[in-house]
């Protein structure tokens, strides 16, 4: 029997629709475009007439360069960065997951759809399947969130201490 683990077509993931693979696909960046990016991953609210200043090109020149960045799939979306903490919600766990075959969550992503205490599901290679990264109120909340993911597969799960390296920016290296 072959290992039928987070099988079932090509992987993808975006904001809405799923649909971003993990193929190496590159877009030609210039220093414009990295600035922008810089920027735009530091304060997404920024008006196109302060990047232009600050990356030394015209508005309508930033917006086309955005738009391009946004049709590349660069640029995949803008939002706020919310503490779970301030919201009531300071459980924070990673829990590492090995599923198959239907049930598995990184093929139906779907299946957890109707539950907002996941935040985050990243697909890996190896032994585990996928790293969820949830967020409760109260550590039985955290526990029947933890049983309602066995159902679809084994689990092992982390609480969170701390995030010594919060979210990075992406940067031209």
């Amino acid at each position: 029997m072959g290992d039928e683990r987070c099988s079932g077509g090509k992987f993808s993931r975006s904001e809405g629709d799923r649909t971003s693979s993990f193929a190496v696909v590159s877009t030609e960046l210039d220093s414009v475009d990295w600035a922008l990016l810089e920027a735009l991953q530091e304060d997404a609210r920024l008006s196109y007439n302060e990047l232009a200043r600050r990356v030394h090109v015209s508005p309508p020149t930033v917006a086309q360069r955005v738009r391009r960045l946004e049709n590349a799939g660069v640029i995949t979306g803008y939002r706020a960065t919310v503490d779970p903490t301030a919201v009531g919600r300071s459980v924070v766990a990673l829990v590492r997951m090995k599923c198959y075959g239907p049930r598995c969550i990184t093929v139906h992503p779907e299946l957890l759809d109707d539950c907002p205490e996941v935040v985050e599901v990243v697909r890996l290679t190896g032994d585990i399947c996928s790293v969820v990264k949830v967020v409760t109120t109260s550590i039985s909340e955290l526990e029947r969130l933890l049983v309602r993911l066995g159902g679809y597969g084994e689990t092992s799960s982390a609480m969170v201490l701390s995030t010594p390296i919060p979210w990075r920016p992406v940067l031209a290296g």
